[in-house]
């Protein structure tokens, strides 16, 4: 198959040396140019993202590619070999299939289960397609790969539960109000943790975002963001009786909402429910809080247990998605072999009619004039003959696609008919 890979993640490396060999997107098509002008390189993929640099090569065989790609990652992005050699990892063939088919998928993530990285891999196939860097090999193993990734989104629940403190704030909101379409939430605090939450809301198709914070202009810009209404801060309060959700991050380090507030807000509400999602560390919300009727309060680490269970949760289901990925190997393997031979069983087809042919225009003026049934019963005796010569060579190629010693019965079969002449 002759397939190169050879990458750093955050497994491996370290985030200041992710950062030094990852390549902007705008080099990327320069950077396929240079991995395709490599000795042996037929097809290449970059893909960089902040947890991973790969580069994955599809080769003509002959000598390994991998001491030029060194040198080609090094140079590209002004490394030496001390730097990079400690953080790479390499892989070829069916290893390097079936990673590929794990990243996809989102088993090699950092949060396993993740959607974003199956978009990034598509986003750098789009750039080497458009480049001419990917052709009819790495075309069959990143199709099949972005079909696995379907089917393990499918066929399991790997992706289905909230692994993030934010997104788990909105599971839980989903599971008291069901749809938040008609739904007003107030943002109180405009930090990066009510940046992810809002956008999750908006995501979610919630009605209204109400945003506000201690400097306005944070509340202002946070607001465009996710298309909300600032709300002035030293009045918040008096909002309260007309959302349905209270998402809290200020940095304060009292109570922002205490037991009294939330009883004349919850009077004025005729106590219809209220959801507080506390995910400041120290709290906004006084604890009591949660013992009044209908509201619902849990803190940061309520959600973060409901992080843990999802994230066990994934897990076992990566178990599931795994055994998923090792059939989906198997079958492109198998697919990919059979390909591999076909050029071979043409090649050899052609070879004996082109013997049959010249033994036939010797002997034909021997022969003298035929009538249509001799030239039938000679064409026949022919093919039979050819038919005869090529079942066992042709039999032993299909065999060789998923035999291990499969090349070596190529070359065999290739030597002893001359077809590489």
């Amino acid at each position: 198959m002759n397939v190169l890979l050879a990458g750093l993640n955050h497994r491996t490396a370290p985030v200041e040396v992710r950062e030094r060999f990852a390549f902007p997107e705008e080099e990327l098509p320069q950077a396929l140019d240079a991995l395709r002008s490599i000795e042996g390189v037929r097809e290449a993929l970059v893909l960089s993202t902040c947890n991973r640099v790969e580069i994955t090569l599809s080769l003509n065989g002959g000598p390994s590619a991998l001491p030029a790609l060194k040198e080609f990652l090094t140079s590209a992005r002004h490394a030496d070999l001390a730097t990079l050699e400690p953080h790479l990892y390499v892989l070829e063939d069916e290893a390097a299939i079936r990673h590929l088919f794990r990243v996809a998928s989102s088993l090699d993530s950092m949060v396993v289960g993740e959607p974003q990285i199956l978009g990034q891999l598509k986003a750098a196939y789009s750039v080497a397609k458009d480049r001419g860097a990917v052709n009819s090999f790495l075309d069959a193993v990143l199709g099949r790969a972005f079909n696995v990734a379907k089917r393990v989104r499918t066929e399991t629940e790997i992706g289905r539960s909230a692994v993030s403190i934010s997104y788990a704030a909105i599971e839980l909101a989903r599971q008291i109000f069901g749809d938040l379409k008609n739904r007003k939430v107030l943002l109180v605090g405009a930090g990066k943790m009510a940046d992810l939450a809002a956008r999750h809301l908006r995501r979610a198709g919630c009605g209204q975002i109400l945003v506000t914070n201690r400097t306005h202009a944070r509340a202002a810009e946070l607001a465009r963001q996710v298309e909300g209404t600032v709300t002035d801060y030293p009045t918040f309060r008096e909002r309260l009786t007309e959302v349905d959700i209270v998402i809290t991050s200020s940095g304060v380090t009292d109570y922002l909402l205490r037991v009294a507030d939330m009883k004349r807000a919850m009077a004025a509400r005729r106590n219809r429910s209220m959801f507080l999602i506390d995910i400041a560390v120290p709290r906004n919300v006084e604890p009591a809080v949660n013992d009044l009727e209908s509201v619902y309060l849990y803190d940061i680490d309520d959600l973060g247990r409901a992080v843990e269970q999802n994230l066990a949760a994934r897990q076992k289901e990566a178990g599931e998605a795994e055994r998923l990925i090792e059939e989906e190997v198997r079958r492109l393997i198998d697919r990919l072999k059979v390909r591999e031979i076909a050029p071979t069983i043409v090649s050899l087809q052609q070879h004996l009619e082109s013997m049959a042919q010249g033994e036939l225009e010797k002997v034909r003026p021997k022969l003298g004039e035929m009538t249509p049934q001799q030239q039938q019963a000679i064409d026949a005796y022919t093919r039979g003959l050819l038919n005869k010569i090529a079942h066992a060579p042709l039999t032993e190629l299909r065999r060789a696609a998923s035999a291990p010693e499969g090349e070596s019965v190529i070359a065999l079969i290739r030597r002893l008919f001359r077809l590489d002449e």
